[in-house]
């Protein structure tokens, strides 16, 4: 009786399991690879002049019969409200209401090597010189594309948890920051940041992995600020490496049946250079509360595990990759129960809430706080150890100087309201009181919360800090009763960081760039309490203030393509440099090809560079065996005369272990822009080369 029974449960188990239906998809994202600038470092000199990784969007759509929702992870900085907004604009168009506002969670990985231009928010999109149509464009359509495919196809599955603990992959890179945390509430914890990572995977009733999503916390930053290559950093190419792993290690990237993301979450003061920050000339330890060195000039940088920034990325790269196969292999928790989303716009500047206490875990009801228009402290101008900012700024500033005041005066002067609200941050930048050309920085926020079962994911529009994201996990928990809770970073809008009000009062970078005030994180707290409990009580929200609609005002000064020349005597595609004529595994193979500017079309699914291998030589046949997207290639473009409008396209190949025997050559597509109007397409190879 005992054994029919448990088969019986055993049945309306998987009945209920497959009851749900998922859909995953993948697509193309690359934005334009050349002359326009990165986002993340704020760094006007790093401009993109070629391709390391491409970027994809990873899309998961659920439904079970009675909601549904979307959750996409792209490789990008992050996600701004125009993309958003428009994505959801045409979808409705496909399908009418079946994605709004409430369901579709757009997350950005945060890779800092990626075009920028497309946050429709001034202040973010200034070091990239502005508005850029070519990067909103390639997110809008790479985006859309993906759910279009997870959305054609659905299938019942059911959802599995899993985790593991990864060392060695992270540190906190403002320890002091972290250590104003109540030493009570530090003690619950082993580490200042965290070590786990969190898995759900999707699989089949025959069981087949459709989809994973793993969550880890770490900056995408092993790629430095002297990049000027496309790269989707350490989590785009852990993502990779499971693909290959799961689809086949022939499959290109982006093109596999299974779909594995490395989404962001709670890392804002995490970084991936686990050497620590170390003074650039002397190679000594900095200064660890300033981070500042003693020469003239000095920065303080971090660096990651391996001799170069490739090295370190792959090395990061490798173990998310390897803790995700571990999780992946081991028996999952099965997550069964109804799946459910909320959301809401939310004014912060308008917020009046109870402080959190971190060590009863309450809100303390016999007071009350509230949000700040959105301000920069001076910190932030001193950028981090992952990538120091420019001039005399350095950490933990809490007074202001008269000559920086004057400038930020000019801009945009802060009431004495504003000051004191956000004290004892030194305003550098009061964004909220700036509207001009139009305003620079987000007032409304995006906040979302989903369900699937006993696992929940709370959707934040920014960068939590690690004590941050813990304190939002544990009233997520206790609210929805959740075992399971993972915080889905910078998702939406972006609004900069979110530090515990007590690192707030250290003014570290994390803090200068909490934009809302001290009380940023308790003003969170309580939303994400609503959230849970609408959620848990399927109450349906107001949907609060729509952030405002800028596309009609933007500006750029990123100058367009006007022209393209080959040199006198040549054609687009000749190749000028020959590779040799024989290498052997380990060795870089590269040629240099007359070309166009890359950003005359944006070859998504399609690349400007591929390894083809001679497969017939009666019938001259050739075959991919790797594109720009393989972490084995770089394509690499250089600007030779603005003028004449001439450049070149180097493409490299470093030969993988294990690469077999035979002819091969490397091929590079791509299109002009005639100088009498009109563009079109190019492509052109080298001489076959021998592979030993």
């Amino acid at each position: 009786m005992f054994q029919m029974l448990r088969l019986l449960a055993c049945v309306m188990c998987v009945t209920a399991a497959h009851s749900l239906q998922v859909g995953v998809g993948i697509a193309d994202v690359t934005g334009p690879p050349a002359e326009v600038g990165f986002m993340g470092y704020a760094n006007f000199e790093q401009s993109g002049m070629g391709i390391h990784l491409r970027q994809f969007s990873r899309a998961f759509v659920l439904d079970d019969g009675k909601q549904r929702f979307v959750f996409v992870s792209v490789d990008a900085a992050m996600m701004g409200i125009g993309v958003r907004r428009e994505v959801i604009k045409r979808l409705q168009k496909r399908y009418g209401d079946v994605y709004n506002d409430n369901n579709v969670i757009l997350s950005g990985t945060h890779t800092h090597s990626t075009p920028g231009g497309f946050l429709l928010d001034f202040l973010f999109d200034l070091p990239i010189l502005g508005f850029v149509k070519e990067t909103y464009v390639s997110y809008i359509a790479g985006i859309l594309k993906s759910i279009i495919m997870a959305h054609n196809n659905l299938t019942p599955a059911r959802v599995e948890y899993g985790e593991a603990e990864l060392l060695e992959a992270n540190i906190n890179r403002s320890p002091t920051s972290y250590l104003r945390n109540p030493q009570e509430e530090r003690d619950k914890y082993k580490y200042d940041v965290d070590k786990n990572m969190a898995q759900i995977r999707f699989v089949t009733p025959t069981d087949k992995i459709i989809g994973v999503i793993n969550w880890f916390a770490v900056h995408p930053t092993s790629m430095n600020n002297t990049n000027r290559l496309i790269s989707s950093d350490n989590v785009g190419y852990a993502s990779i490496l499971m693909e290959k792993a799961m689809n086949g290690n022939s499959t290109f990237p982006g093109k596999g049946r299974v779909v594995c993301a490395f989404a962001s979450t709670n890392l804002g003061d995490v970084s991936p250079n686990t050497k620590g920050p170390k003074c650039e000339f002397s190679g000594l330890p900095c200064d660890q509360e300033k981070l500042q060195c003693k020469l003239p000039k000095e920065r303080c940088f971090a660096s990651g595990p391996g001799r170069d920034m490739f090295e370190s990325t792959k090395i990061i790269a490798t173990k998310l990759f390897d803790t995700a196969m571990k999780i992946l292999k081991q028996p999952g928790e099965d997550l069964t129960g109804e799946i459910g989303i909320v959301h809401q716009f939310v004014e912060i500047p308008k917020e009046e809430v109870h402080p959190y206490d971190p060590i009863s875990e309450t809100f303390n009801a016999s007071t009350s706080v509230k949000g700040c228009l959105p301000a920069m402290g001076y910190s932030f101008a001193a950028g981090t150890t992952d990538g120091p900012g420019a001039f005399d700024f350095s950490q933990g500033t809490t007074t202001g100087n008269p000559l920086w005041n004057a400038v930020r005066d000019f801009i945009a002067q802060p009431t004495a309201e504003d000051i004191a609200c956000q004290a004892p941050k030194p305003i550098l930048l009061a964004t909220g009181r700036a509207n001009f050309p139009y305003q620079w920085q987000p007032h409304i926020v995006s906040c979302s919360i989903a369900r699937i079962g006993g696992f929940v994911m709370a959707a934040v529009p920014g960068e939590f800090t690690t004590m941050s994201g813990r304190r939002l996990r544990s009233v997520v928990g206790r609210a929805t009763g959740a075992k399971r809770v993972v915080i889905a970073g910078l998702s939406n809008i972006y609004s900069d960081y979110i530090a515990t009000p007590e690192e707030y009062q250290a003014q570290r970078y994390e803090a200068a760039s909490t934009i809302f005030g001290p009380h940023t994180l308790d003003i969170y707290l309580n939303k994400y309490q609503q959230l849970s409990e609408a959620l848990i009580n399927g109450q349906k929200l107001d949907p609060g203030p729509q952030p405002l609609d800028f596309t009609d005002q933007l500006i750029t000064l990123v100058p367009p393509v006007l022209w393209d020349t080959a040199p006198w005597g040549k054609e687009f595609g000749d190749c000028l440099k020959q590779p040799q004529k024989q290498y052997s595994w380990g060795d870089v193979v590269s040629a240099t090809f007359v070309s166009g500017h890359p950003r005359n079309g944006i070859r998504h699914g399609r690349w400007y560079a591929t390894v083809e291998k001679l497969v017939s030589e009666q019938d001259e046949a050739w075959v991919v065996v790797a594109t720009d997207a393989d972490w084995e290639t770089k394509y690499i473009w250089l600007r030779n005369s603005k003028v004449l409008g001439t450049s070149y396209s180097e493409v490299e190949w470093e030969i993988p272990e294990g690469t077999p025997p035979g002819t091969y050559r490397l091929h590079h597509y791509g299109n002009y822009k005639y100088i009498l109007g009109g563009i079109y397409p190019y492509h052109g190879f080298t001489d076959p080369f021998e592979v030993t």
